[in-house]
């Protein structure tokens, strides 16, 4: 089970950036994949999940409605469309997988999550 992050980078407040993830060894009709969040010098945020089964979603109150999770099973990829960034989402971005099709807040905890990718870096521009 292997996730790889990437689409990070430098954006200007109020501006959009997309996030792919891209994974291998295994089927994301069977793994829910979570994207998360770490600012420097705090704890790791859950944000977003889509679950295995029937394709729920979840977002945490910060990025409701600016950010989008979706997926491409074809493609083997998780994606998250940013919009209206602000500077206080700039973070390192993690997504990780966890077996099962649950997804809502109950289940953006990193415990829940088997196998993490490496983060990709989001800094936004005041």
């Amino acid at each position: 089970v292997q996730l790889q992050a990437s689409g990070g980078g430098l954006v200007q407040s109020g501006g959009s950036l997309r996030l792919s993830c891209a994974v291998s060894g295994f089927s994301l009709e069977s793994y829910g994949v979570g994207w998360f969040r770490q600012a420097s010098g705090k704890g790791r945020e859950g944000i977003s999940c889509i679950s295995s089964a029937d394709r729920i979603s979840h977002y945490a109150d910060s990025v409701k409605g600016r950010f989008t999770i979706s997926r491409d099973i074809d493609m083997n990829t998780i994606y998250l469309q940013m919009n209206n960034l602000k500077p206080e989402d700039t973070a390192v971005y993690y997504c990780a997988a966890k077996l099962g099709h649950l997804c809502g807040s109950f289940t953006m905890q990193t415990i829940f999550y088997v196998s993490w990718g490496q983060g990709t870096q989001l800094t936004v521009s005041s």
